[in-house]
């Protein structure tokens, strides 16, 4: 495992994305090994830090593993923050929220990249796994029932709307 995966260090940013405003809204980390390889051979997999989606995740790195430059990218989105605390809150909050996705992946030596943005969970999701021309999008499903689904709302069912690609929906 990385130092950094282990320790909970936020380390510096491999790429960083900024609004018209100035406002960070994405940022990236890449995994030891995971280098700049984008593609069909990569999943990408919501993560909230539920149980569903480390089960998402445990899923995609079995579909990942088998194939040469396979990888998954993880992707965590956090509702907007204004500009002072996008600087440091969309980092920290994302690095925090995915540390058991990528303890993960560190032990079952599957490569990854984190993706942290700031936006709505289901257009962010879909718009990133087409922008990465990612194999499709893995996430956990919460198990809401027909009523709290129609009164919440679900992002795995929006992201299933939205995608131009497979979905799996992990339960």
């Amino acid at each position: 495992m990385t130092d950094a995966a282990t320790q909970g260090v936020l380390p510096a940013p491999a790429h960083e994305r900024r609004d018209d405003l100035g406002r960070l809204v994405a940022v990236s980390w890449h995994g030891d090994g995971s280098g700049e390889a984008s593609g069909p051979a990569r999943w990408l997999v919501a993560v909230d830090g539920s149980a569903g989606s480390l089960r998402a995740v445990s899923m995609a790195a079995g579909l990942a593993t088998p194939e040469q430059g396979a990888g998954v990218d993880l992707v965590h989105v956090q509702p907007w923050l204004n500009k002072e605390a996008a600087e440091t809150e969309l980092p920290r909050r994302g690095w925090q929220a995915t540390v058991q996705a990528r303890q993960l992946l560190d032990a079952a030596s599957v490569p990854w990249r984190l993706h942290v943005l700031m936006g709505e969970g289901a257009p962010e999701i879909a718009s990133l796994a087409d922008a990465l021309g990612s194999r499709g999008i893995a996430i956990g499903s919460r198990g809401l029932t027909a009523t709290e689904s129609l009164l919440l709302g679900s992002v795995a069912y929006r992201i299933v709307h939205l995608a131009r690609l497979p979905v799996l929906i992990v339960r």
